[in-house]
């Protein structure tokens, strides 16, 4: 039977094992799904093969920076304990460096980089999660570069429940990590009002007109109230807009003018968001064990 990039795929993300070795495992039982997964299973696969179904979405965020290229990246674990560890915290650093260095263009290409002459960046992964014992997987990450005008600004809450990469211009280090730490607090999408899509105004703009209307107000006013009440709409998503955390009195845009400079580009990642949770807790997990 004829091994397809779809079934290499499938049994991928059913074990967590290497493309290659996903692919020979196939070939070796003639496409039958279930035996390949035996066959990594007996090639000391089995812990990889076990979790891969568990959800992840613990875990921590981490920043490396060298010279004018930074990365941020994801790496979710099952529970807060393991990515409280100090050997997961080990790898999570590992793994930036590792990206920093490749620069892959994405989560699927990191994965079948060699990180070294034995394996690949999946294989060390699944190494961790036999010695770990938890499903570990690299959720996201982005390649941030900058001029030589620019600063880093980087800030991690939490030893990394949040990360943030800030890149602003003509400033010092200390702006540049004061605005990341006002990113992280607050949580804005856009940097500036350009930058929010007009399709997104346009919706705020007809719920805001429906609401003005719904209140009864008078046609020839509504348009007015559409204008400020925007105004508000784009104070709580746009970072320049927003009151700074360290001083309510000012803008961050104007704070960051006064200090000479400009915010160009953020990134902003909390561990977990969007992805479904677990019920359990770690006491629960430790009871499931001791009755096996």
């Amino acid at each position: 039977m004829a091994v397809t990039a779809q079934m290499v795929k499938e049994l991928r993300e059913k074990t967590g094992a290497g493309m290659m070795d996903c692919k020979k495992a196939l070939t070796e039982n003639n496409g039958d799904m279930e035996k390949a997964i035996d066959w990594l299973r007996e090639k000391g696969m089995a812990k990889a093969a076990k979790k891969a179904d568990r959800i992840a979405a613990e875990g921590l965020t981490s920043i490396e920076i060298e010279g004018n290229i930074a990365v941020i990246a994801e790496v979710n674990s099952e529970t807060d304990f393991v990515a409280k560890n100090d050997n997961f915290k080990n790898l999570i650093k590992e793994v930036s460096k590792f990206l920093l260095a490749k620069k892959p263009d994405s989560v699927e290409n990191a994965l079948n980089e060699k990180m070294s002459d034995t394996q690949t960046l999946a294989e060390y992964l699944n190494d961790a999660i036999a010695k770990i014992g938890e499903k570990i997987s690299l959720r996201r990450f982005q390649i941030v570069e900058k001029t030589g005008n620019d600063v880093f600004g980087s800030y991690l809450h939490m030893g990394g429940r949040i990360g943030v990469l800030a890149v602003l211009e003509g400033v010092d280090e200390e702006t540049a990590k004061d605005i990341a730490m006002h990113v992280a607090a607050v949580n804005p999408k856009y940097v500036k009002r350009d930058d929010v899509p007009e399709t997104e105004v346009e919706r705020e703009k007809e719920v805001l007109k429906q609401q003005a209307l719904n209140e009864g107000k008078p046609e020839n006013i509504v348009e007015k109230m559409v204008s400020g009440r925007l105004n508000k709409f784009f104070e709580e998503i746009c970072l320049v807009d927003q009151a700074f955390v360290k001083d309510s009195d000012q803008k961050v845009g104007k704070y960051v003018q006064s200090k000479g400079g400009s915010v160009k580009s953020f990134v902003r990642y909390e561990v977990g968001e969007g992805m479904e949770k677990r019920e359990d807790n770690f006491a629960e997990e430790v009871m499931q064990q001791m009755k096996k």
